[in-house]
């Protein structure tokens, strides 16, 4: 078995040591996804100076998950014929002690598109952010962000839907700088 695998099944590796890199204190622990004991999608989320809730994925080699407004953008193109093939958008309900307060910006988006099979999505590889300013609801001392989605390399499709906690007593971290490059999502 090669040593990453080996790692990953261990529930180390890429994540672990992309972790490392942050501080312990700003991200919340991460909500894990996965497939026969290895983890292909990971979540973690903060709250930025400027208000915004920053929700971070990494996806493990070979896989990518799908844009928030992927439904929406399938549909233009479809122009009204049946889809044969749907992915499923990621989604985000934020309960607790935060409410969103803004429109979602996510980042840029590859195609996945087969035309010729009148599929259409965009999604992420490797890593993605979304944002969207928040605001506090109470006196509550953790928020939810509870998460729906898929992920999905050449041949299989993981359904996702977990959750993770973000602490808001931890004092907000600085400006999220990657925030800049997000295009909003689109609704309807």
């Amino acid at each position: 078995m090669g040593i990453l695998k080996l790692m990953l099944r261990r529930r180390i590796g890429v994540f672990a040591i992309a972790a490392l890199a942050l501080p312990a204190a700003e991200w919340s622990k991460p909500a894990e996804v996965l497939v026969d004991d290895v983890i292909c999608a990971s979540y973690r989320a903060r709250l930025d100076d400027s208000g915004n809730l920053v929700i971070a994925l990494m996806l493990a080699d070979g896989w990518h998950s799908f844009a928030m407004d992927n439904q929406i953008r399938a549909n233009e193109k479809l122009a009204g014929k049946k889809a044969l093939g749907m992915d499923k958008p990621t989604s985000f309900e934020i309960t607790g002690g935060l409410a969103i307060g803004g429109s979602w910006m996510q980042s840029a988006l590859k195609d996945f598109s087969k035309p010729e099979l009148r599929i259409f999505s965009w999604g992420f590889e490797k890593q993605a952010l979304f944002a969207a300013r928040v605001k506090r609801t109470g006196n509550e001392p953790s928020a939810r962000v509870e998460i729906k989605g898929q992920a999905c390399t050449e041949s299989i499709c993981k359904n996702i839907d977990t959750a993770l906690e973000l602490d808001l007593r931890s004092p907000a971290s600085v400006a999220e700088p990657g925030l800049a490059v997000l295009t909003p999502v689109r609704v309807q």
